[in-house]
Parts: structure tokens; sequence; C-alpha cells
């Protein structure tokens, strides 16, 4: 690994500290309400920036999901209906959340670790390699080293290949993704090269489900 990524990801470890909060599962699931409307609707697409699958959520790390709401309340990451949202919810909020959806639809989840993922070609291995993505997002991406970065194996594509692309956006008010790491890491990388990436993570298994639930309980 080059001395500049090795900086990016002792960096990294600064950046995404947090304090650790216990979060309750029971009142996780009351105040997820306001996400059933998009997380919790199989094949439901959102339309901005552009129309693609919302991230699945349930079986992510509760850690990453405390990260990336706090980064939308903060306006570090700077889609509007995200940090409207976001706005709303105070630090227990965020941590009962994550606990609700680390553990959200387990029970459905297969044994990864004995499923054999599919190799990548090599011009996509060369690219993971090129990003030193397994640095930080784990064996098979689904075992990240930290709670704080998360699962993207078997994530949606189409999300993916957003979601790598906002980390590049800048100077736009509503779109963009304010990371020093993975802003370093995705401008490297051209729009073709970034899909070719969303494409395989999306095809590896791994813990992340849409586990569709009633807006009314």
């Amino acid at each position: 690994m080059s001395k500049a990524i090795s900086l990016l990801l002792a960096l990294a470890g600064a950046l995404v500290t947090l304090p650790a909060a216990a979060g309750d599962v029971a009142a996780g699931q009351k105040k997820a309400a306001m996400c059933i409307g998009c997380h919790g609707i199989a094949g439901y697409q959102a339309s901005f920036p552009e129309i693609h699958k919302v991230p699945m959520i349930s079986g992510q790390n509760a850690k990453y999901i405390v990260a990336a709401l706090t980064a939308y309340k903060k306006g570090e990451r700077k889609h509007p209906t995200m940090r409207g949202l976001a706005a709303s919810l105070s630090d227990e909020d965020m941590a009962d959340l994550g606990a609700f959806y680390e553990q959200h639809g387990a029970s459905s989840v297969k044994t990864v670790a004995a499923t054999t993922p599919r190799e990548p070609s090599a011009a996509v291995a060369a690219l993971l390699t090129r990003g030193a993505c397994a640095s930080c997002h784990g064996a098979n991406y689904n075992q990240p080293i930290d709670g704080t970065y998360p699962k993207i194996a078997g994530q949606h594509a189409d999300y993916l290949n957003v979601a790598l692309r906002s980390y590049a956006t800048e100077g736009n008010p509503n779109i963009g993704r304010a990371n020093a790491i993975m802003g370093a890491q995705v401008k490297q990388f051209t729009r073709a090269e970034l899909k070719a990436m969303a494409d395989y993570l999306a095809t590896l298994p791994g813990d992340l489900r849409v586990v569709p639930q009633p807006r009314f309980r």
C-alpha cells in the first residue's frame, strides 16, 4: 500500500471516531417510522440526483448508520431529504435507529461465510486493489475493519455508483459528501471505472437486506 493511502487510512480514524452510544433496539423500531417509506419497500427508487434504488440498511453496522446520519445532520452529506430528516434526530435517536437496523431482519440473513463470492474480472480486481477498498471494508467487503465503515457487499449497484460519485462532487449545495478519505480515493477513477466496481460489489453475498415493514403497527 502506498504511503499516501496509509496516511489517509490513519487520518480516517480521527475523522470518523464517534462517542460510543448504546442504542435501544425497541426504541429504534418505534422511531423507524420515518425510514419505512423508502428503506422498507423492496425495489423502491429515489429520483434525486438521478433514479436509483435507495440503499439497503437492514443488517448494516449500527455505528455506520450513526456516522452517516451525523454527517447528514452536519451537512457533510448534502442530500436534501436525508439532511432534513437527520436534522430532527438527537444522538440518542441515531443510536436507537442504528441498533434497530443492525439487527433488523437478521433471521433472514444466510450464512455469508459459507458462500463463495464471485471472483472479479482482472480489470475490476485491479481497480479494487488500486483503491485499497478491502483495507477499510474488510473481507469480501462485508466485514469492515471498523463499525463506522459500511458493509458494501450486495448493496444496490446503482446506489453504490451514485454514492461513489458524490464523494467527488464539489461546489454543489445539494449533492456531495465531504469525506477526505473517500474523496481522494474516488477522484483517481473514471465514471466507467466506478460503475464497474459498483456492479461487481453488488453481486457479492452480504448481510444487507430490504426487509418490508408495515407503515402502521
